[in-house]
């Protein structure tokens, strides 16, 4: 009775309080409500089936790998190491394996550097054609790569980098430099223009300035994109098939093409390659998981 003659005198109207909680807070604490409020087996129970159907050929290939010829048991016991030895040895994988790495790391680096200038250029400067050339670098990635098997043959072959590595780096760091080239424009429009400037304003060149300013902000796009290369290029089959004849030339993934024969195939061998083969995948992406989570989710978001 009283607060309703006090606005009738004071012709005031009580408003509710409202929360001063911003608004992403209010949404992030609403879906950690809901997802409390979801029973806990219908979280685990479909993660445990995804993750049993993901790890169970990985654990047949590791079986297979390590128990003895002819063995039927389903527990790597008793252990052996001679599938490993053969493959290493007499089918020339450690040859492969030098070949992969080369063609790898050189792809990573020719990959990494071509992509930060021409990220760069994107970001920073505005030129005509920068939307059509934005739009086929993205047309691009709907080409197979097969469709340019026969070209670049025939430019290599009139280079005469047949048989050679470099045509495969080449080949896969082409192919890989325009999803490459958006990450990294996409992770320096996040990169503020005012930090540049005030290095100009230092006495420092554009050059002295992307170095000491903009670079070390790039590192998990960097390793994004580097190991995406590397990883790519370890595992490509087609390149390293149509440009390497040589034996000594070949990488992991053709040598373990050369392990299956017409007539049999030798699992345990097979499994071993398999499983030197994904060592440095697994290598690379447990030390790296972090900046390359991160890498990909800033470049994809437009500054």
């Amino acid at each position: 009775m009283t607060a309703a003659l006090a606005e009738k005198h004071t012709g005031t109207v009580l408003e509710p309080v409202r929360s001063t909680e911003p608004p992403t807070e209010h949404r992030r604490r609403g879906r950690e409500r809901a997802f409390d409020d979801v029973p806990r087996w219908q979280i685990y129970v479909p993660l445990g089936i995804y993750l049993l159907f993901t790890l169970v050929p990985f654990y047949w290939m590791f079986l297979f790998a390590v128990r003895p010829t002819g063995s039927t048991s389903l527990l790597p016991w008793p252990m052996t190491g001679e599938h490993f030895s053969k493959v290493w040895t007499e089918r020339s994988f450690a040859v492969f394996f030098q070949n992969s790495m080369i063609v790898g790391v050189c792809t990573l680096v020719a990959t990494t550097l071509v992509a930060l200038s021409g990220g760069y250029a994107l970001a920073r400067f505005d030129f005509r054609i920068k939307n059509g050339f934005m739009l086929a670098l993205l047309c691009s990635q709907f080409i197979p790569g097969a469709l340019m098997l026969v070209p670049l043959f025939e430019i290599f072959k009139n280079l005469q980098m047949i048989n050679s590595l470099g045509s495969v780096v080449i080949a896969e760091t082409v192919f890989q430099l325009p999803l490459s080239i958006i990450l990294i424009s996409g992770f320096i429009k996040n990169v503020p223009v005012s930090l540049e400037e005030a290095a100009w304003v230092d006495g420092c060149s554009r050059f002295r300035a992307f170095c000491a300013v903009v670079l070390p902000l790039l590192r998990p796009g960097l390793i994004a994109v580097g190991s995406f290369a590397f990883v790519h290029s370890w595992n490509h089959f087609l390149f390293a098939l149509m440009f390497l004849s040589e034996q000594d030339k070949q990488t992991i993934p053709v040598g373990l093409n050369t392990l299956i024969g017409a007539d049999s195939v030798d699992l345990g061998a097979l499994a071993a390659g398999g499983v030197i083969a994904a060592i440095p995948v697994v290598i690379v992406f447990a030390f790296i998981q972090k900046w390359l989570i991160t890498g990909f989710s800033a470049g994809a978001v437009k500054g």
